[in-house]
């Protein structure tokens, strides 16, 4: 891989033997491994044991998921959040393992829609919840840096499944707490849900 990014300096009209382009190629493969190593991860090593049993059935949301990608058109960085929620069914996995999951496709050349239903599916394939609900919010830097030169806009994608998909209470409870930053929560399912935090005092 070195000497293909060599050749491909040349072929910017760059010099790779210059001292600042030195040490260019190995840095670059390091960083490329690193941002594609999702595809070595075995899903099933990575959830490992970490299913419980528990006598819960209300919405589990991780949100503001901090995501870093490669657009496959121009292998340039998307990055932004992603909000993952499920309504177990006799079934909850630790907290950890959904950040690992949107890490372990994130990390792969990609384009937003298919990483947001991969991480769906795979949720709803080990875990077996009664609904499962995926939103990625994303900045692409091929939309932002070259192209339509557009640095304020956001990407917005989801994936709604069981539950989320057929009741749209539920799916309104999910948008609605992903979105919540302080102040008086109101479920559309549940009414008040808490005072105010720092946020919203």
């Amino acid at each position: 891989m070195q000497d293909q990014i060599r050749q491909l300096l040349v072929a910017l009209g760059e010099d790779p033997a210059r001292e600042g382009l030195v040490g260019t190629p190995g840095r670059v493969e390091e960083s490329l491994r690193f941002l594609t190593s999702g595809y070595a991860t075995d899903i099933d090593a990575l959830i490992n044991d970490a299913l419980f049993t528990v006598p819960y059935n209300e919405m589990v949301i991780v949100r503001d998921i901090d995501l870093y990608s490669l657009c496959e058109h121009h292998l340039l960085p998307f990055f932004g959040k992603c909000h993952v929620a499920y309504i177990p069914n006799g079934k909850v996995i630790g907290l950890s393992k959904v950040p690992r999951i949107v890490d372990a496709f994130a990390r792969r050349l990609q384009v937003q829609e298919r990483l947001t239903l991969q991480i769906a599916e795979t949720i709803e394939k080990k875990i077996r919840p009664m609904g499962v609900a995926v939103v990625i919010e994303a900045t692409h830097l091929c939309m932002a840096m070259r192209g339509v030169e557009k640095q304020s806009s956001v990407t917005i994608t989801s994936a709604m499944r069981g539950a989320f998909q057929k009741d749209v209470r539920t799916r309104a409870e999910f948008l609605e707490l992903i979105h919540y930053r302080g102040g008086p929560a109101v479920s559309p399912r549940h009414g008040f849900l808490g005072p105010a935090g720092p946020e919203g005092e």
